[in-house]
């Protein structure tokens, strides 16, 4: 009886952290704050939307959208409004068996040199590295609407 309470209590977690872990996949973050965007803050950019967590931010995001470049481009990566299309470095074709996640993204390469570049950068510095306007342009395409 207790081994059935017991497996009864993992298959529980299990599904409530499946869900918690759902729910955040695809939030927006606020590129300039880092807090959780509000979708009623929006700015276009690139093609698609940007949203930030309020109005001051989004006002220094307009007066400087290059300074927020990074984040905002992996904010469309993450809410699937940009796709990968090819290596963020070198701008060929991604093989999938090297890949690296960059705050909850997954993000391809071509080779394991480029996935080792990306991997030796931690916290901002890789989300610069990876998805500064040089790589967005090469490696992601915003999806059409």
């Amino acid at each position: 009886m207790r081994q059935v309470l017991s497996i009864a209590a993992l298959v529980a977690v299990a599904a409530f952290v499946g869900q918690s872990f759902a729910a955040e996949e695809g939030k927006a973050v606020c590129p300039v704050a880092g807090k959780p965007a509000n979708p009623a803050q929006t700015v276009d950019y690139k093609g698609g939307k940007v949203s930030l967590c309020c109005g001051k931010c989004k006002a220094a995001f307009t007066a400087n959208p290059k300074k927020f470049a990074a984040k905002a481009n992996m904010q469309l990566v993450a809410t699937k409004q940009a796709k990968q299309v090819n290596c963020p470095f070198a701008g060929k074709p991604v093989n999938p068996a090297q890949s690296v996640t960059v705050a909850g993204t997954e993000v391809k390469f071509c080779c394991g040199n480029c996935k080792g570049k990306a991997a030796k950068a931690e916290g901002d510095a890789q989300i610069k590295l990876i998805f500064n306007d040089k790589a967005f342009e090469k490696g992601f395409k915003v999806t059409e609407k």
